[in-house]
Parts: C-alpha cells; sequence; structure tokens
C-alpha cells in the first residue's frame, strides 16, 4: 500500500489476472485433473477453479482440495458449489477489498453482466505475505493485514468515515428515543412499583451483554461459514438453549435478590421472568443481525454492534414493561 491511494478507485478488472482457471461442467473429475495436469491457460497459482457452461457462463467453483478429494467418474457439475460470489467488472480496487473482507474467501472471479469470467483477483493483490490455503493460521493473518489496509484506506479521508459511521450511530440514537418513548408510555407501571426502576439498568445491561456474546461469536463463525438456513437454524438453536440457562441462572439470583430486598413477590418474579426472555431474544438479536448484515454484504464490525443493541434495548423495555403491566 502507498500514501497516493486513487488506484484505489480504478476499476478492478485493470488488476485482474487474465489465466483463469475454467473447467466445463460436463467434464469428469479424471478429465478435469488431465485438463490440469496440461497447463494449458492456467496460471501458477490457483486456488479456485470455476466451472462454465456450454455459454462459458460461470456456473459454479471448485476448490483444489474438493477437486481432489471427489470421485473421478464424478461429474463437475456434482462437485461444484454454487452460486459464486463474483466481483462485478465494473468494482473499483476499495470495493474488491470489501469483498475480501467481507466473505473470507482467498480469490474472486471478475464477471460481466453475462456471468462471463474476465479475471481473477485473489489475496495477492493486497498483501505481499505468502499464503498457504491449506493453513488457517495463515489464512487469518493474511485477512487481518487486508484489513489493517483497509482501516488505514478509510482513515485517510474523515468526510468518508464519518459517511460510513454516522448512519449507524443513528440506530443508537433512535433505538434511545425509543427506549425513552416506551419509558413514559409505562409511567404508570413504573409508579406502582418503584423496585422496577432500580432493576431496569441491570435489565438492560444483561441483555445487551448477551446480545454482544452471541453477536461476537455469530461474526467469528461468518469468518469460516457460508451462512444457510440450515447453519442459521442449528446455531439459533445452540444461542437459544445457552441463552436459557443463562436467563434461568441470572433471573434466579436476582428475584431472590429483589424479594430480600423488597419483600415484593410480584416485583421479583416480573423481575426474574424479564431476565429470562429478555436473554433469549437477546441472542436472536445477536445472531440475527449480523447474519442478515452479511447476507446484505454491509461491514459486520461497525453495522453489527449498533443495530444489535438497538434491537435488543427495544425488545427488553418491551418486555420488562409488558410482564410488569400484567403481573402488578
Amino acid at each position: 500500500m502507498t500514501e497516493h491511494t486513487s488506484h484505489l478507485h480504478r476499476p478492478i478488472i485493470t488488476f485482474a489476472r487474465k489465466d483463469v482457471a475454467k473447467l466445463h461442467k460436463d467434464l469428469t473429475v479424471q478429465t478435469a485433473l488431465d485438463k490440469i495436469r496440461e497447463k494449458k491457460g492456467m496460471g501458477d497459482r490457483i486456488v479456485y477453479f470455476y466451472v462454465v457452461d456450454s455459454n462459458d457462463r460461470l456456473v459454479g467453483v471448485v476448490p483444489t482440495r474438493r477437486l481432489l478429494g471427489s470421485q473421478l467418474e464424478q461429474r463437475l457439475s456434482e462437485v461444484m458449489i454454487g452460486p459464486v460470489i463474483t466481483i462485478p467488472k465494473d468494482a473499483s480496487v476499495l470495493d474488491a477489498y470489501e469483498f475480501f473482507m467481507v466473505h473470507k474467501l482467498l480469490a474472486f472471479p471478475v464477471v460481466d453482466e453475462h456471468k462471463h469470467i474476465l479475471g481473477v483477483v485473489d489475496v495477492g493483490m493486497f498483501t505481499d505475505e505468502a499464503f498457504d490455503v491449506a493453513d488457517q493460521t495463515s489464512m487469518d493473518r493474511v485477512f487481518e493485514t487486508i484489513g489493517f489496509r483497509l482501516m488505514q484506506v478509510r482513515d485517510v479521508s474523515p468526510l468518508r468515515a464519518f459517511r460510513f459511521r454516522f448512519p449507524w450511530l443513528l440506530a443508537t440514537i433512535t433505538s434511545g428515543t425509543i427506549c425513552a418513548l416506551l419509558a413514559g408510555v409505562y409511567e404508570m407501571t413504573l409508579a406502582k412499583s418503584l423496585i422496577l426502576a432500580f432493576f431496569l439498568t441491570l435489565v438492560l445491561g444483561l441483555g445487551e451483554s448477551v446480545s454482544m456474546q452471541s453477536m461476537t461469536v455469530t461474526i467469528q463463525g461468518l469468518r469460516s461459514e457460508i451462512p444457510t438456513l440450515g447453519w442459521y437454524l442449528r446455531t439459533l438453536r445452540r444461542e437459544v438453549g445457552a441463552a436459557l440457562l443463562l436467563g434461568t441462572a441470572c433471573g434466579l439470583i436476582v428475584s431472590v435478590i429483589a424479594w430480600i430486598w423488597r419483600g415484593d413477590p410480584l416485583a421479583s418474579v416480573t423481575i426474574g421472568s424479564s431476565i429470562l426472555l429478555t436473554l433469549c431474544a437477546a441472542s436472536f438479536f445477536g445472531l440475527s443481525v449480523p447474519s442478515l448484515l452479511h447476507k446484505v454484504k454491509l461491514d459486520l464490525k461497525i453495522a453489527a454492534g449498533p443495530v444489535t443493541l438497538a434491537m435488543t434495548d427495544i425488545s427488553t423495555l418491551l418486555i420488562y414493561f409488558s410482564i410488569a403491566e400484567a403481573l402488578l
């Protein structure tokens, strides 16, 4: 990375390698391996083999390890992975940085509007480090390097940083305003039992802590997983299960403290049950928000935190005050 960043806004296609490793989808694994050994039209550094149809349109991708581990009589159409994450030809170099950081892949094909491959961009463009695709530690180090350099690019312009981050801070402002309005709506409920106000900060803090824990685990998982509905449901089941245990333990402890302190059993039950439901909702938002942002290709580190906390705070107050109004 040089001090001059004007090239970051140039089309990525001008930097893409043209020696693309393409294979036809009807080839068998054996035939594909024979073709690869001939090294006709393929580069020296190949991470992924891109599968095309009869019209030379991209239809799938086969990682090197997957190709070597498949049965020789299988067709590439049976072992390929699709759909393929691609970079459009009019994307900039800076856009390509974002693709690498969001998807954590080692290479991307650059395609036109008809899915014809125009070139390939790999991590070698953005770091001088050598990488071994079989070494996860090396891969993590490469992506950390890219992320550091991307941060440097963003920091060169305070206005760009402001425009990128401020919309997400508005989420915090919006959620805070909504929470204040909700507290006003339930003013009479708070007046009936002052102890609810004493424990409100604690309930909010527990919800935020669990949502941040779930969000952190989810972001770590998204670095190595391609999110699917099955992955989401499995992860949701695990997170909600953990939240039920955490909510039960925390709810019992806090409700006993409230009961001993103020001698109000209904208020204690309200606080304890609110904590249980709040932590379940917090784990849901901690998983769902970063997964959705990953799906729409937004920056998880900047966007996920404010949005997750906003949704968690609003749901916490709704649960807390609704239970209080019903029981008290």
